[in-house]
């Protein structure tokens, strides 16, 4: 392996025990979560502290503690997950893992000295995003796991040249959708997968023609053998998921990864043991190597489960007792008149304590040999000592015993050295803004069609038309009113994602719908006004403030928030709702119909059929793909309840012209739904 002193095993820790798990199985850094604000808040969690007892204890042995407050927050919730993150940052943590656009804007200007980390739910998987999250105060990004090895060198040398570090994960549980863009739990159970309360109904049976029966479960990363790749890439963080898993799990897979990316690959016992302790029908390495397709398929069996049964008492010795991980020095002084001397130090800490005067020795006196043999027992700490000094004096005695104790004083004092948090606390306000959501006079009414075949004849009484930029351009100035650029939301081929639109802003397009933090930097490439799109999932005014600093005037709020909720934000941001459409309910970048029948088969006409029978459409574009909910939602009957939006977006996907035009007129007209139809979220909410 090439030198890897920069690099960290990044390991997931639930609770305490998983935690010295991953510690003494060779964990640079931990991440952890509170029982507020975290992506796993059905895991046993920290209190604040336990959290405290967490750094404390993760210090002393050299490893960093990242805490995850990453989750989607709601205007109501602001302060309080502003004050989690002080309290974190007051308690010694080394870094905070974020997804909310808001509340990384806050900490960045309240708390500029803590850490921000980008959370896979930010869905970051191509280069033009990392200068935005620069600007935000993001010092280190967690890479999609959808991206290709190519991908993600190219990924890493920009985030080198901007001075991020790339997190990549390695090991653990791979979500069907790209992380941040599923509401399949949200708006099937209210479970929101962006609020820390996923139900994973993805690993139930979804089948599409010819499939495997479990068409939107995957079976779990692994790239342990692929760690040399990884670093040659540029990846500097190598993370496993696992924070709902057993001890025993972050065990196998921390010593796995220590072993990878220590020797450059992993003993056939500890890769067995790895397996046999949690997978889905083995483990792939798919979107790395670029070969997507059925073989990433899988799900828990029985024999997973009983093998796992086997593992877990062997797996037990591999974190019972401490890692020596940190080199110490030792001088002893044992010298006539004086109290003995034994100093400890790490390097930058040191610890010194005294004894008694030695006594003339009587019978034995004290050799160099009997006294290191004291000093080097440093039994079940951290500690091993790298280098000693020991100065004698002629025919002295000293106790065995008391050399232990002072040895064990000694190492006692250098535990609190190296656990306390240096020369910060911050007392820094948040004190949210009490304004007044703006009701404009009137809601404009936006469209988005799938094909300009779905335009139908006469629509000049919208505001706009959302246009896919594979579109023809050459067509755009003949619909007579303004064209938004809609830009895939996946993202493989950046170049020609910015040719296109370079070509609809010369054919008269004056902005575009961004759903991803990279769409906003290439439409400003293009010279196209950036729009806030769902994929961003702004969920309150501190997010809507990022988009005003970017120069984006209007954005669609996320879906998973209550009407009433949106109406209320204030902000000089334009509001809007996707208020009718097929949802995309996942984004993927694994086809799931690939399982049964081919492109041409398909002919963007696919489903996915769900245990009930329920058909959820499947569309593609642009190399990915997106499964949207199987009833549209439906508000034009509620009209008076939109007041307080400034725009509305009708999401049109294989509507006809006739149909288009008919909801266009029922939104004006306040028109009662004529086919099966939901709310959404809109009323119910999540939890």
């Amino acid at each position: 392996m090439q030198n890897v002193k920069k690099a960290e095993i990044l390991s997931p820790a639930g609770n305490m025990e998983m935690l010295v798990a991953a510690v003494r199985c060779g964990a640079d850094a931990v991440y952890l979560g509170t029982h507020e604000f975290s992506a796993r808040r059905n895991a046993e969690n920290f209190s604040i502290e336990e959290l405290e007892q967490a750094v404390k204890y993760c210090h002393i042995r050299g490893v960093r503690v990242y805490l995850t407050l990453n989750i989607l927050i709601k205007e109501t919730e602001l302060e309080s997950a502003f004050l989690l993150a002080k309290s974190a940052y007051n308690a010694g943590i080394d870094g905070i893992i974020i997804q909310d656009l808001g509340l990384a804007r806050i900490l960045r200007d309240k708390i500029p000295d803590l850490k921000l980390h980008s959370s896979t739910q930010m869905s970051v998987h191509s280069p033009s995003s990392l200068p935005l999250l620069k600007e935000l105060g993001f010092c280190q990004v967690v890479a999609g796991r959808e991206m290709s090895e190519t991908e993600l060198c190219g990924f890493c040398k920009m985030a080198g040249e901007l001075g991020i570090t790339v997190e990549a994960f390695v090991h653990g549980a791979l979500c069907m959708s790209v992380s941040g863009q599923c509401l399949l739990s949200a708006f099937l159970g209210s479970r929101s997968g962006n609020r820390g309360l996923c139900a994973g109904p993805c690993r139930l049976p979804f089948k599409v023609k010819n499939g495997t029966g479990y068409d939107l479960s995957l079976k779990d990363l692994s790239l342990l053998d692929k760690i040399g790749d990884l670093y040659k890439c540029g990846v500097r963080s190598f993370k496993i998921e696992g924070r709902m898993k057993r001890p025993e799990y972050v065990a196998a897979a921390t010593t796995a990864c220590r072993q990878a990316l220590d020797c450059g690959s992993v003993s056939a016992e500890i890769s067995d043991t790895l397996k046999n302790v949690f997978s889905r029908s083995g483990f792939t390495s798919g979107y790395f190597d670029g070969e997507t397709g059925k073989d990433m398929f899988g799900i828990r069996t029985k024999e997973d489960v009983v093998s796992a049964d086997r593992a877990f008492p062997v797996i037990h010795e591999l974190y019972r007792f401490e890692r020596k991980s940190v080199p110490v020095f030792i001088k002893a002084e044992i010298t006539a008149g004086k109290p003995v001397r034994l100093i400890m130090s790490d390097g930058e800490n040191t610890a010194e304590v005294r004894g008694n005067v030695p006594q003339t020795a009587v019978s034995r006196a004290a050799d160099e040999q009997s006294v290191k043999k004291s000093i080097l027992k440093l039994g079940d700490t951290p500690y091993y000592v790298k280098e000693t000094d020991i100065i004698l004096g002629k025919d002295l005695f000293v106790s065995a015993g008391e050399l232990n104790a002072l040895r064990r004083e000694a190492a006692e004092v250098l535990d609190r050295k190296r656990s306390e948090i240096a020369f910060r606390k911050s007392s820094a306000v948040y004190n949210k803004s009490r304004g007044y959501a703006k009701k404009p006079d009137s809601i404009k009414i936006v469209i988005r069609v799938e094909t300009l075949s779905q335009i139908p004849e006469d629509f000049s009484d919208i505001a706009a038309v959302a246009v896919p930029i594979e579109e023809d351009p050459g067509k755009l100035c003949n619909i007579g009113v303004p064209v938004i650029a809609d830009i895939p939301r996946g993202i493989t081929n950046e170049k020609e994602i910015l040719r296109c639109l370079r070509e609809f802003k010369a054919a008269g397009a004056e902005a575009a719908f961004c759903g991803n933090l990279s769409h906003i930097s290439l439409a400003r490439k293009a010279g196209l006004k950036p729009l806030g799109d769902q994929g961003l999932n702004i969920s309150n005014s501190e997010s809507l403030k990022v988009l005003a600093d970017w120069g984006i005037e209007a954005a669609i709020i996320s879906c998973e928030e209550k009407l009433g909720d949106i109406t209320a934000l204030c902000s000089d941001v334009k509001k809007g709702i996707i208020a009718y459409g097929n949802i995309p309910l996942m984004l993927f970048r694994n086809c799931p119909l690939k399982n049964g029948v081919s492109c041409a088969e398909c002919d963007r006409k696919g489903f996915i059929t769900d245990r009930m029978g329920v058909r959820f459409p499947v569309r593609c574009r642009g190399g990915y793909s997106e499964m949207l909910n199987s009833r549209p939602i439906w508000l034009a009957d509620r009209r008076e309840e939109l007041v307080g939006l400034d725009f509305i977006l009708l999401y049109f996907t294989g509507e006809t012209p006739e149909r288009v035009r008919y909801v266009i007129d029922a939104y004006k007209n306040g028109t009662c739904a004529d086919t099966e139809y939901t709310r959404g979220l809109y009323y119910r909410g999540t939890i």
